[in-house]
């Protein structure tokens, strides 16, 4: 079954509101509906990454946006629960995020940068 842009379009807005509604809770200390709306917010984030995988650019962007939404519901988890101790672990999916970006641009770099040097040599 293929999704449309339209439909994967509605997937992402709803994506936007479940990961506003769960930042909120963590904001209002609703500890227990924050913790449910990891579910769907990285649910989504996954579903919206997998969908995406034959569009190198969405892939990317995708992936970084899972993995940093894997780190805020992490770190959200630690403020309620743990003393703040899970920032360490947070961290780690927040430089995950920054690196698959990095990746992208730099290999889009790279390739244009070769693209470039190609034709002037022709």
């Amino acid at each position: 079954m293929s999704i449309t842009p339209l439909q994967l379009r509605a997937k992402e807005n709803l994506h936007i509101v479940f990961w506003l509604f769960k930042d909120f809770c963590w904001l209002m200390l609703y500890k227990p509906l924050g913790m449910v709306m990891v579910l769907p917010t990285v649910f989504l984030a996954f579903y919206l990454s997998w969908k995406s995988r034959h569009l190198r650019s969405e892939l990317f962007h995708n992936l970084a946006v899972t993995s940093w939404i894997l780190g805020n519901s992490i770190w959200m988890a630690g403020e309620f629960f743990f003393e703040d101790g899970t920032r360490p672990l947070a961290s780690i999916f927040f430089y995950a995020g920054i690196g698959f970006v990095l990746y992208f641009y730099l290999t889009e770099w790279l390739r244009n940068s070769a693209g470039q040097n190609g034709s002037e040599a022709q």
